[in-house]
């Protein structure tokens, strides 16, 4: 393990490094099964600003469906940052500056469509708070009911592909037929694309060098901020890269096994028990609980 962190995922030794800059993944992590951020969360990631630490929101949604929860944590009026899209863009919480952008070809979109296509799935886009798909299917419901975002149905898709410009595709489906469906798109397009599950019933098609870790490792470099102050929470495998990067990886408890093992600790609550509070009250606020009721 780096930076004083033990071989133990849940102990730490007394030497650890000061945080400046914290990445905090949204679904599963710091929102609760109904989607809403604690009482508890909220004031450890306010108390973690007091102390300077710059907070950065990293998702695997697109920059409308992170908004509500940057609102509500204040981040729309004060300096802070939110990768989205799963580090598709970079932006500044406050201004709404894109501080990066990656996109696929209209080329590498089609191809992958025309795939996902032939092998029965939905694609979906998304533009502002619309999510567009190419066929009407319940997982595409679940999606725009867990981002909170607009559906409709596109029937010309691969025409529609050539008329926007496109950050990722993603294609919602039973989490059973997920790897078969990602292990084809690997054969078929190799390195042309970058492959992610951001959920078990979601597989996302990302441009080449997209990724958390990558956007965080920029935002570092951008604040002077090296690696070993940078805390990094998260659960799923889209969070590998920045919980890899970060000088202290946190795994939620209920993240996924390979994350657990990749991290530096892991929390005792999960994200229905203030996990995220947990982990900033140990490592940055360096105290007892900012507040022990949930709400």
């Amino acid at each position: 393990m780096r930076y004083g962190m033990t071989m133990d995922h849940n102990s730490v030794s007394r030497i650890s490094p000061e945080i400046r800059l914290l990445a905090v993944d949204l679904d599963d992590t710091l929102l609760r099964d109904d989607l809403t951020i604690s009482v508890r969360n909220k004031r450890a990631l306010t108390a973690a600003e007091d102390t300077g630490v710059t907070v950065l929101l990293a998702s695997g949604r697109v920059r409308q469906s992170m908004l509500p929860y940057a609102r509500q944590l204040g981040m729309l009026d004060r300096e802070g940052y939110m990768i989205s899209g799963n580090g598709t863009l970079l932006t500044r919480s406050d201004t709404g500056e894109e501080l990066t952008c990656l996109r696929l070809s209209v080329d590498d979109a089609v191809r992958a469509y025309r795939e996902i296509d032939s092998a029965g799935f939905p694609v979906q886009v998304y533009i502002g708070d619309t999510a567009y798909a190419s066929r009407r299917d319940p997982w595409v419901d679940e999606d725009c009911r867990c981002s909170g975002l607009r559906k409709r149905v596109v029937s010309r898709y691969e025409q529609f592909l050539h008329s926007i410009e496109v950050l990722k595709l993603l294609i919602p489906a039973d989490p059973h037929r997920i790897p078969a469906l990602q292990q084809r798109l690997r054969t078929r397009l190799g390195d042309r694309v970058n492959l992610v599950t951001s959920k078990p019933h979601f597989l996302e098609i990302l441009p080449p060098g997209a990724d958390k870790g990558s956007a965080l490792a920029h935002l570092g470099d951008m604040l002077s901020v090296p690696r070993e102050n940078v805390m990094a929470i998260g659960d799923g495998m889209n969070d590998v890269g920045m919980i890899q990067y970060a000088g202290v990886g946190v795994a939620i408890r209920n993240a996924v096994p390979d994350v657990a093992e990749r991290a530096d600790w892991v929390t005792a609550g999960t994200n229905e028990e203030d996990g995220v509070a947990e982990a900033i009250e140990r490592f940055i606020l360096q105290s007892s609980p900012v507040l022990c009721g949930r709400s």
